[in-house]
């Protein structure tokens, strides 16, 4: 299937997902080396990438909400679709949580807004396994024309949008009798 959402030829969804990913992840990073320095610098850095990587999740959502959407109903892919971005949710609102409940001293937070943070983090675990799961196994997103020797997404459209379609050949077996 498709991602109807796409930019140059790939899935937008898959391409904004690892900047809140990366951020969100890092500022746990941050904060257990705030915890472990007791350096209130690593905190206040923690707070900021906290702030922008929500913002970036909730872009990203909408685009994985768009092609959500075009999946067919009452398919596996569709179940695990839900979950993946209902458990996104769940991350982005712990986040957000501990970015709230910070906003008054970013640089000394507290033990919830850490234990909301360390849960969105390990909640995302899951989230990601199951994104990985819908693109990889399940090919949500996936270019009808993908094959591992297909032309680069920008000079030659998407194969499913034309009347020829080629498939991949496969090598002769250089080891059959």
């Amino acid at each position: 299937m498709e991602s109807k959402a796409k930019l140059f030829g790939h899935p937008i969804h898959q391409m904004l997902i690892v900047f809140p990913l990366g951020l969100l992840a890092t500022s746990v990073i941050f904060d257990i080396v705030y915890l472990s320095t007791k350096n209130n610098y690593w905190a206040g850095i923690s707070y900021w990438l906290i702030a922008v990587g929500v913002i970036g999740g909730l872009v990203a959502a909408i685009f994985g909400l768009i092609d959500w959407l075009a999946i067919p109903a009452m398919t596996r892919a569709k179940s695990v679709g839900l979950i993946h971005g209902l458990g996104n949710v769940l991350v982005v609102g712990l986040f957000i949580g501990s970015w709230l409940l910070r906003r008054n001293n970013p640089y000394d937070p507290q033990t919830l807004p850490l234990a909301l943070s360390f849960s969105g983090c390990l909640i995302s675990t899951l989230t990601a396994w199951l994104g990985g799961e819908l693109v990889v196994r399940l090919g949500v997103g996936v270019d009808t024309g993908a094959n591992l020797n297909a032309p680069n997404s920008i000079s030659h459209p998407s194969p499913g949008h034309s009347a020829t379609h080629q498939q991949e050949e496969t090598p002769p077996n250089r080891y059959a009798a």
